[in-house]
């Protein structure tokens, strides 16, 4: 039975990375950036979260709801300020620009709360569930952070495909030249796709913090740079492979830190990446692309 819970929070913690994940293939799906800030816009909505519940003692819902704006807000001025005037510079710029506001992000942090880690309360209310007659016990902020990570891809891909705004984000990501001539907004395409990729990541922050209760301005660090992986392993630019690759990442994470080494269990994830992208170059639900030159 005890694997049964090794896997079920892996799956919960999956379900995390799928979260952050989804911003991560979103922005490069459509804006073809590689937004290393994400990570700290988790961090941003913990501490959000923790001053709204914690120090003002405003209700759970009130604290996740404010904030999911603050961090669309956030990720909207972000892409205004750092990313929209390096539209058409060299990606080396905009990753060196993005891991330029991802340290300012945890600097800011650092002025206004200090290192000192913050204790999270969690904003989960829902009971634990006891399964097979008490033998696997199975949290409330892993059962809503499983829900909320499929409602979420579901919600997203109906988004994509069903609505006007989310046709205009396919044509951008198709062909940003043509989608200009066809009267799409790019911009503010881009800037709606940052805003979605935000408001998600300070969900993710709030279970990830729900279930692992200590927060710091180096939380979304490491959560990020696996969310990237995760991202990549499932194939960058598809919302089902982030989902996926989320899950798996979370699943084999879990596995090795309980039968391998609690220490390798980092490096064992690095090194399945490695594998799977030798093997499939373009992660598992990834196109290959042809570009003209």
């Amino acid at each position: 039975m005890s694997f049964i819970s090794y896997l079920i929070n892996g799956v919960s913690l999956g379900s995390v990375y799928a979260i952050i994940a989804l911003g991560y293939t979103m922005v490069y799906g459509i804006a073809k950036m590689l937004n290393f800030a994400h990570g700290d816009v988790i961090m941003v909505g913990g501490y959000v979260v923790f001053t709204t519940v914690s120090t003002w003692g405003m209700p759970p819902i009130a604290g996740l709801i404010i904030s999911v704006c603050v961090c669309t807000i956030l990720g909207m001025v972000i892409e205004r300020v750092a990313y929209k005037p390096l539209r058409n510079a060299t990606p080396l710029a905009v990753l060196i620009t993005a891991i330029g506001v991802s340290y300012l992000l945890q600097n800011i942090a650092l002025l206004i709360f200090s290192a000192s880690p913050k204790s999270f309360t969690s904003i989960v209310t829902i009971p634990a569930l006891s399964l097979a007659g008490g033998q696997i016990i199975v949290s409330g902020e892993t059962i809503v952070t499983i829900i909320s990570c499929v409602v979420i891809m579901i919600a997203l891909m109906l988004f994509i495909r069903k609505t006007k705004a989310g046709q205009a984000m396919l044509a951008v990501s198709e062909d940003r030249g043509a989608a200009t001539l066809m009267g799409v907004n790019v911009n503010g395409t881009i800037a709606l796709t940052f805003a979605i990729g935000s408001g998600l990541a300070a969900i993710a922050g709030v279970l990830l913090c729900s279930a692992y209760p200590t927060l710091t301005p180096y939380t979304g660090a490491m959560p990020g740079i696996k969310a990237f992986v995760a991202a990549v392993f499932g194939g960058i630019g598809s919302i089902p492979g982030a989902f996926i690759g989320g899950i798996l990442l979370g699943v084999i994470e879990n596995l090795a830190k309980a039968y391998i080494s609690s220490q390798m269990a980092d490096a064992i994830v690095f090194a399945v990446l490695i594998v799977v992208l030798l093997v499939r170059p373009t992660g598992i639900l990834g196109k290959k692309m042809n570009e003209k030159v």
